[in-house]
């Protein structure tokens, strides 16, 4: 997952991968290594790029995008993230992920 330090959607996916027992790697895209030479800043870039949209986080899984944190909340919901992790053979506690939107900051409108 590409995410930046400060931001709360980031840490809501990070929330919701922890609590299911998901391993994941992060790129935070704002930590102070990836400042040197715009490194985080070009990463950003070319992540929009193959994205398709500028927006953090991005969630890849297994090479495939999945997309932002909604699109991670959606695809948890309607299975297709458990799809896309057993064909990686990894599995998570599906109790923890009955309701994904729940991991997202309190300030937002229920789903």
């Amino acid at each position: 997952m590409f995410v930046l330090e400060w931001c709360e959607f980031s840490w809501s996916v990070r929330k919701l991968f922890a609590a299911a027992g998901v391993p994941y790697h992060a790129v935070e895209l704002d930590a102070a290594a990836m400042q040197k030479d715009n490194l985080g800043g070009d990463l950003r870039a070319a992540l929009g790029v193959k994205a398709g949209v500028p927006t953090i986080p991005q969630i890849f899984v297994g090479g495939t995008h999945v997309g932002g944190a909604t699109e991670t909340f959606e695809a948890f919901k309607d299975g297709s993230m458990a799809e896309r992790l057993a064909a990686l053979g990894l599995s998570f506690d599906a109790s923890k992920t009955a309701n994904p939107f729940g991991f997202l900051p309190g300030w937002m409108h229920p789903r």
